[in-house]
């Protein structure tokens, strides 16, 4: 078969171990390559949050699972050849490793025999990284100087894999059960149906039924599940608990401490599913927090950031910023647009002046630092516009003031008005962004809280509150009841009241920070 494409240079293949399924367990180089991949071609146990390292790489599912094989391994060689033969940089991300039952072997003479250059980028093997998340370490120097990793799927005529299936007498090798039995630890892939073989071999040839062994389905991931017992009662165990594929095996003494090693699945959020509420943009910081304590994120975008329709004031009002007293910004997205329109202006923060600067809310004030390289005059400690009036009273910057607001177009008038009666000798107030409700949900969202899979729902501003039971509709409304709902403060709470959707909790600070704390506080009670 030809894969040339006349006149185009030929590219090159990355096999990328994707890791076990923590996004944050891909090696750097392995970023590196997606974020300057044209194609990624991905599998079944590649965590998809890595895709977001390759925004514009065509990206291409060949996941395979057992008896459902999007591609056959012949087909996906073929289009790895393909699409590096058309003169593109394929990342090839693999689950795991690609050199550990990831078949990137085969996949490698394949590219060889048809002259396309490649490159192996090592990941972290799930016998190691599902074990360490179990809190199982796979060597310790009390229990055992080795560990051997083993497939599962050795007698492969017994599965419904047809590949496997129409091999040939002798290509796959029978164990040596005499010799494995002896080992002192063990991890088998992709053994859950053929586990209670793996264990009564185990028994028959000599291993003691009480050695304590560990079945981990998900290792990394936040619905990681871990069963334990000893090689004489983990099957039944294992079914009782209705664990199923993709899972790994560990047999040996090491797995007894895990009672005392085990850490992901005690962290304070392990299990629970949160839907976060953000614009795409914000959603990473707090979707990044929550899975640090162990949760299981789904982002719902509810809002969507544009530009302003009026950039031509916007243009002018920064260029007069250095006649005003002080210049407030509402949200950290404010903040990134008038960057942006100082890029395009060819300015910098000097265009400022004088002007001293206020926010609401430390993730504003923090942008402010970071995007403009300026420092924050005044930020209140509620971060609601109207603690930032009261501090403007107190300290006399109102009366005789000159005030620029830099906002979104949504953004509550409380402020200006307080401003103007408070006596301000001028308030310019510019809409430098847009919100939008977001086109809608993704699929995620509506199957993980139709099969009540979803412990909370996170609200951040009003619009995400309205946005999502907007988008939801009203034959799905009755979801959010279900569910408990984190609101960001009181201006949140009072739009899910009128939405007729109690807050279960309320940040008594106003910001990411103080909404993680009393989902926490609840988690506690």
């Amino acid at each position: 078969m030809s894969h040339e494409s006349p006149g185009v240079s030929i590219g090159k293949v990355y096999l990328v171990g994707a890791g076990p399924g923590d996004p944050g367990l891909i090696t750097y180089r392995g970023v590196q390559l997606l974020q300057k991949a044209d194609v990624v071609v991905y599998d079944y146990l590649a965590n998809p949050l890595l895709l977001a390292h390759a925004p514009d790489a065509h990206k291409i599912y060949v996941g395979k699972k057992a008896a459902a094989h999007t591609l056959t391994q012949e087909q996906i060689n073929d289009l790895l050849i393909e699409q590096a033969k058309a003169g593109n940089m394929v990342v090839r991300l693999k689950g795991g490793d690609p050199f550990v039952f990831g078949r990137g072997g085969e996949e490698c003479l394949a590219l060889k025999d048809a002259g396309v250059p490649f490159e192996v980028v090592p990941g972290i093997t799930s016998a190691i990284a599902a074990a360490a998340y179990a809190g199982i370490p796979v060597t310790h120097r009390d229990c055992n100087s080795s560990f051997t990793i083993i497939t599962g799927h050795e007698k492969e005529e017994n599965y419904q894999d047809p590949q496997a299936r129409s091999r040939e007498q002798g290509e796959a090798s029978d164990l040596d059960w005499q010799a494995i039995a002896r080992l002192p630890c063990v991890a088998f892939y992709m053994g859950v149906k053929a586990l209670p073989r793996i264990c009564a071999k185990l028994i028959e040839h000599g291993m003691r039924p009480d050695m304590p062994a560990a079945s981990i389905r998900w290792g990394t991931w936040p619905q990681q599940q871990t069963v334990t017992g000893t090689i004489s009662d983990l099957p039944q165990r294992v079914q009782a608990a209705g664990l199923k594929p993709p899972a790994i095996t560990i047999v040996g003494e090491v797995v007894k401490l895990r009672e005392a090693i085990s850490w992901f699945e005690n962290r304070p959020l392990f299990g629970q599913t949160f839907i976060v509420t953000r614009t795409r943009q914000q959603a990473s910081d707090l979707s990044t927090r929550l899975m640090e304590l162990g949760a299981r994120v789904i982002e719902a975008p509810t809002i969507q950031t544009l530009p302003a329709d009026n950039p031509e004031e916007i243009d002018a009002a920064i260029r007069s910023a250095g006649e005003y007293d002080w210049i407030t910004f509402t949200s950290a997205n404010g903040v990134e647009f008038v960057r942006q329109r100082l890029e395009a202006m060819d300015l910098d923060a000097r265009i400022f002046g004088k002007a001293r600067f206020a926010a609401i809310g430390k993730s504003t004030a923090r942008a402010i630092r970071e995007q403009l390289c300026l420092k924050v005059d005044l930020c209140p400690r509620k971060f609601v516009a109207e603690a930032l009036a009261e501090e403007f009273e107190s300290a006399d910057e109102v009366k005789g003031k000159r005030h620029m607001m830099l906002r979104a177009n949504i953004a509550r008038p409380l402020l200006r008005e307080r401003l103007i009666a408070g006596g301000v000798a001028e308030v310019r107030d510019i809409a430098v962004y847009r919100t939008a409700i977001a086109d809608a949900l993704p699929d995620e969202v509506i199957s993980a809280l139709e099969a009540g899979e979803v412990t909370w729902v996170t609200f951040t501003s009003s619009s995400t509150a309205k946005n999502l039971v907007q988008l939801l509709g009203p034959e799905r409304k009755e979801l959010l009841t279900r569910v408990k709902r984190a609101s960001i403060g009181p201006i949140t709470s009072a739009t899910l009241r009128e939405l007729g959707l109690e807050p279960t909790v309320e940040a008594s600070q106003y910001d990411v920070t103080g909404l993680l704390e009393a989902i926490q506080r609840a988690a506690r009670a």
